[in-house]
Parts: C-alpha cells; sequence; structure tokens
C-alpha cells in the first residue's frame, strides 16, 4: 500500500480533485460552478449580477508551519495571511473570513488572546472582517481559516491564461521570508525587517485588485509555497513554460548581505516559500497600460515559452526544479 509520505502534495491534491470531480458531475442541484476544487487559488461560485463569489481555505499546525520564535499574535496574523493571500491572487475583495480553533486545554488563556488579536489585526488590516468560526480540543495548535471574498466575473485573474510571450511579473520581493527562516535554523543574526517579513506577512489585497482591474493580466497567484512551485502550477493549466531571469528578481538588500553567496540568494528567491507576493503574467503590448493605471510596484522577471522550465543567471541557462515548500 502507498502511503502519503511517498508521494507528491500535487498528486496527492489531484487524487483528492479527481474524486470530487467525478461525484460533483452527478449531483443536478450542485451551484454553477466557475472553478472547481484543486484548480486555482480560491474555489469559484457564479452567484449571479455579475459577481463570483471565490473561496480558500488553509490549515495550520503548531509544530509544522509557524516558525521558531514566533508570538501567539504574530501566529494569529499568519493563519489569516495564508487564507487571504489566495484571494488576493484572484483580484477579488474580502467579505470575512471563518476561523477554526483546535486548541491544547493547557494552554494559557493569555495565549489565546494574543492569537485572536492576531487573527483581527490581520483581517482589518486586510479590509475584512472574522465573521465566525468554531472551538475545539486538540492536542497541538492547529488553526483553520476559510476566506471568502468577491470579484466581478469580468475582471477576475485566474492561473490559467498565461499565452507565449507573455511577461512574467512578480509584486514586492522574493527570498526574504526564505533569508530569515534560514537565519532562525542556523542562529544567524538579521535584520529585524527580515523577520517581519516571514513573521507576520502583508497580503496583497489592494495589489491584486488593483491589478485585476486594470484587465491588462493573463494570468495569476500567490507564491507562498515560492517561485519555482508556482510557475510549475501557473505551467501546467495554462499548457505553456517559462524562461525566468535570475538577476531580475527582486531581492531586499538586507538579504542580500545576510546571504554567504548567489548560490544561496537564488535558493531563497526561488525555491523557498513564505513569501506572499503575487505572481502574473500580461501582454507586452500591455505593459504601458500596466504602468498608467496601477501604482502597483512589479518586477518583470521573465517570459512565457511554448514548453520548459528555464532559469537563466549570468548567461547560463539551467532546468528550474518544481521544489518549493509541501506538506509531503
Amino acid at each position: 500500500m502507498t502511503k502519503i509520505k511517498n508521494i507528491k502534495e500535487r498528486e496527492l491534491i489531484s487524487l483528492i480533485t479527481g474524486i470530487l470531480e467525478k461525484n460533483q458531475n452527478h449531483i443536478n442541484q450542485a451551484p454553477d460552478q466557475y472553478i472547481g476544487p484543486g484548480k486555482d487559488d480560491c474555489a469559484v461560485i457564479d452567484i449571479g449580477i455579475s459577481k463570483l463569489l471565490v473561496a480558500s481555505t488553509d490549515m495550520l499546525h503548531s509544530t509544522t508551519d509557524f516558525p521558531p520564535g514566533m508570538t501567539p499574535q504574530q501566529m494569529g496574523w499568519m493563519s489569516v495571511a495564508v487564507n487571504l493571500s489566495d484571494i488576493a491572487a484572484m483580484g477579488a475583495s474580502p467579505i470575512g473570513i471563518m476561523m477554526a480553533l483546535g486548541l491544547p486545554p493547557d494552554l494559557e488563556l493569555d495565549f489565546v488572546e494574543a492569537l485572536v488579536r492576531g487573527m483581527d489585526e490581520c483581517a482589518r488590516h486586510s479590509g475584512t472582517v472574522i465573521i465566525g468560526g468554531d472551538i475545539d480540543r486538540h492536542d497541538e495548535i492547529t488553526i483553520t481559516g476559510s476566506a471568502l471574498g468577491l470579484v466581478d466575473a469580468e475582471i477576475i485573474v485566474l492561473r490559467k491564461g498565461a499565452q507565449i510571450g507573455d511577461l512574467v511579473c512578480v509584486t514586492g520581493e522574493l527570498g526574504t521570508a526564505g533569508a530569515a527562516l534560514d537565519a532562525l535554523m542556523h542562529n544567524r543574526s538579521t535584520d529585524r525587517s527580515v523577520l517581519d517579513k516571514l513573521y507576520q506577512p502583508v497580503v496583497r489585497i489592494p495589489e491584486g485588485i488593483s491589478l485585476a482591474q486594470t484587465g491588462c493580466l493573463t494570468s495569476m497567484m500567490d507564491i507562498s509555497d515560492g517561485l519555482a512551485l508556482s510557475l510549475y502550477d501557473i505551467a501546467a493549466v495554462s499548457n505553456v513554460g517559462f524562461h525566468i531571469q535570475a538577476n531580475s528578481i527582486p531581492i531586499h538588500n538586507d538579504v542580500r548581505s545576510l546571504a554567504y553567496n548567489e548560490d544561496e540568494l537564488f535558493n531563497w528567491s526561488i525555491y523557498t516559500g513564505g513569501d506572499f507576493e503575487l505572481l502574473f503574467t500580461i501582454r507586452p503590448e500591455c505593459l504601458e497600460k500596466l504602468n498608467n493605471k496601477t501604482p502597483v510596484q512589479y518586477t518583470v522577471i521573465g517570459e512565457v515559452i511554448q514548453k520548459g522550465m528555464i532559469i537563466e543567471q549570468h548567461g547560463n541557462v539551467t532546468e528550474m526544479k518544481a521544489r518549493g515548500f509541501t506538506q509531503f
């Protein structure tokens, strides 16, 4: 019998969604689904009046998902951020989030209060509120969030849609969370701003909305699992490849100063998760229109090609691996 530890996370997701899709074909009363399970950052349902409801859920555990040194407030913030980042990737506006807490019975009440304050702070910072949830007894801290958002049907941006010749772009800077995690694991000192990017990531809700409203994007997703895995996800549904220029990837100066060599920078920015930025593609002829319509800061890091996953650094071209943060 095959154990789930012996297969890749994406393979497990495909197995689960394949079962669900087969069963949904026999339910006449199912909602009119625009995008079903496992196909994008969020499930998407057409609710009429030219609006689409987007929904996402994520589960976090204290032993596997919260880096060393996190405060309860930062754990709460993170648990909301991972859900809302998926809403941002669709160009949607969040309308609420539900949080379920699995708590050990000997947990101090002050810890729980700080945890919930962090959840509320992240939700309010992202322009939404916590609208409900549940609590239960667990052996370890387990937090599950379900975020909801709305977006006009005309402007929603999906993973599927990247076309050959498109430019590949990212918001913000990459590799910061990876550098912070590496510093924590190896007891290396680092700047507080670098650690904050790991502990308390800012969700790109305004940026996602603004980018989608331009009508210029052909695909988009968040890159919390890492740049390489996210590119592979878009490539799979869009049936394209990518040529990425490693030297064009935006990296913070404090992160550059942390790296022992370029190989560390390379791995942090491409293969490490935790950066809650947006990855998107756009037709080259729309670049000027995008610049005129949105104040979002972004960087062009490559282009969409017919096939293959290529990364180029100082003229050396190698295959980009499908590697990043996964649970299995």
